[in-house]
This record gives C-alpha cells, sequence and structure tokens, in this order.
C-alpha cells in the first residue's frame, strides 16, 4: 500500500493503532493542547509519553482528517478532533460492544457504565 493511500483510506479504528485510537478519546472530552494530551496519556499508561512518540501520531491523525490543529498562541498548538474522528471512535466501540454484549448481564453492565457518565 502506497502512503498516499494510508493516509487518505483511514476511516475506521481498524487503520489506527490503539495509541492513535487513545489520542481521539483524550481529545473527545475536549480540545488541548499537545502537552495535555501527553499527560493525559501519561496517566492512562502510567508511563512517560516522549514527544517522539506523540507529536508524530498527532500528525498523522491531522494527515488523515481526524483531529485538526491550530494556533493557540506563537509557542503552543492546540489540538481538536474532527466529525471524521469521533465517527471513527463510534466505529471502533460498535464492533467491541458487538463483540462484549453477548448478553443481558453484560448489557446491563454496559448501560451502568453509561448511566455512571450522565
Amino acid at each position: 500500500m502506497s502512503e498516499a493511500q494510508t493516509v487518505t483510506d483511514a476511516t475506521t479504528a481498524r487503520d489506527l493503532t490503539a495509541f492513535q485510537q487513545n489520542v481521539l478519546i483524550v481529545l473527545a472530552e475536549e480540545s488541548r493542547y499537545g502537552l495535555a494530551i501527553k499527560r493525559e496519556l501519561e496517566d492512562f499508561y502510567d508511563e512517560e509519553v516522549n514527544h517522539g512518540r506523540l507529536y508524530p501520531n498527532l500528525d498523522t491523525l491531522i494527515e488523515r482528517g481526524l483531529v485538526e490543529k491550530s494556533e493557540l498562541d506563537k509557542r503552543t498548538n492546540e489540538y481538536a478532533i474532527t466529525e471524521d474522528g469521533i465517527a471513527v471512535l463510534l466505529d471502533s466501540f460498535e464492533w467491541r460492544f458487538q463483540k462484549f454484549i453477548t448478553n443481558d448481564e453484560r448489557a446491563e453492565q454496559v448501560r451502568g457504565l453509561l448511566d455512571a457518565q450522565q
């Protein structure tokens, strides 16, 4: 697959790494600048996330139209999830729920999680 195909054809969660999906999840909560994204991911992974991992992945998500980058000030960029990024997350959630929710008990567990977020 050519590099151009990789960039333009990535429209589902299956086209992204778990790390890239986690970046989208962090941005789904609210727009953030790079270091704030880094801190959220470090809290999740319980280890350092270096710049050499974060920023190339952000660039990939931007190239694929899943994240937008804007300038907060002369030194700081802000990143926001796009509608396409939200669609990728929903695709991921749908697949996971189809695999996980195999009976009424599990469906109720998921409903409980959703109710706790409201």
